[in-house]
């Protein structure tokens, strides 16, 4: 199953779960379901500025496969 959805957080918003402080995020899919995934996939795409764009997570099985950055 594939999920889109657009984050727009400051690197000071997503500092608690780069710490892992804040082990889950939950975003809103453009069909407004609601999906929780572990918020260290979300690491690699973190920049100064924080972590922005539209995304695509996959899973299988109701378990996370990949995420991949769509656009900014």
């Amino acid at each position: 199953m594939k999920y889109y959805f657009a984050i727009n957080m400051t690197s000071q918003e997503f500092f608690p779960y780069y710490q892992g402080k804040i082990q889950a995020i939950v975003v809103t899919s453009t069909t407004g379901k609601r999906i929780q995934f572990p918020a260290m996939h979300l690491r690699k795409f973190l920049t100064a500025s924080g972590v922005r764009g539209y995304f695509c997570l996959e899973t299988e099985n109701n378990k996370f496969k990949s995420l991949l950055k769509m656009s900014d």
